[in-house]
């Protein structure tokens, strides 16, 4: 049980990083939208980071089947884009006609919260092993997820969503790592097959983001220097993962 209340205390530890968005709240909305396209470079930078850096190094290091693997990589990339589609369409069909939400701002949240599912179950698995490997993990787990939410925070606000909801949303994606723990004690012997499964659906759905949502909005902005402003947040969102690998 010690163990249990350690990692379910470390996954709310991890869902509060969630909250760094707080401080722009003194300033004005207008304001944090004017550098939203820096936010959206970091978290494109971010996620093209970890798949390529963190998660898709880990699945074909610990897997006996890597095209399975491939294929669930595909899977996700996949289920991204239809997933998508679908909520096009329903806005284009008039069944939330008063939407004006881009649909990355839900793709994102899906993905992220599928991540923080994951991330949920690996601090538990972690802390099962001892309080130290534990204790590691969750602090690995907060440095990954501080760029991460900076620039989901971005991406959301991009998507249309109000500052209030961004950060409500953002932080309600988050807690699910409460229930990754939950469900990693509460199922121990069943979830030999989680990890193999979730992790490349999510390098394959932040690749389809981070290549087909997020890199073409980049492109909108011709200013020579806002654009070098814009590769300088991308290769600081790379930069980030990269330390993690020094961590």
């Amino acid at each position: 049980m010690a163990a249990f209340w350690w990692a379910l205390g470390s996954a709310f530890a991890v869902s509060l990083i969630s909250l760094v968005s707080l401080a722009t709240i003194p300033l004005r909305e207008d304001r944090v939208r004017s550098v939203v396209f820096l936010l959206i470079s970091l978290a494109a930078g971010a996620l093209f980071g970890d798949a390529v850096l963190h998660l898709l190094p880990e699945i074909f290091q610990t897997t006996a089947h890597p095209v399975k693997s491939s294929l669930w990589v595909l899977a996700g990339i996949f289920s991204s884009f239809v997933l998508e589609k679908f909520l096009r369409w329903r806005q284009e069909h008039g069944l939330r006609p008063h939407d004006h939400i881009h649909p990355v701002g839900r793709i994102i949240l899906v993905s992220d919260s599928l991540h923080n599912l994951l991330d949920g179950v690996l601090i538990a698995a972690s802390y099962l092993a001892g309080r130290s490997v534990g204790l590691a993990t969750t602090l690995a787990v907060i440095l990954h997820e501080l760029p991460h939410e900076i620039g989901d925070f971005g991406v959301l606000l991009h998507s249309g969503y109000s500052r209030g909801k961004a950060l409500l949303f953002n932080f309600l994606s988050a807690c699910i790592a409460i229930a990754g723990v939950g469900i990693a004690f509460g199922f121990q012997s069943a979830l030999s097959d989680f990890p193999a499964i979730a992790l490349p659906v999510t390098a394959g759905s932040f690749l389809y983001i981070a290549g087909t949502n997020l890199t073409p909005e980049l492109h909108k902005e011709n200013s020579p220097l806002k654009s070098l402003f814009q590769f300088m947040a991308l290769l600081t969102g790379v930069g980030f993962m990269l330390l993690l690998l020094l961590v």
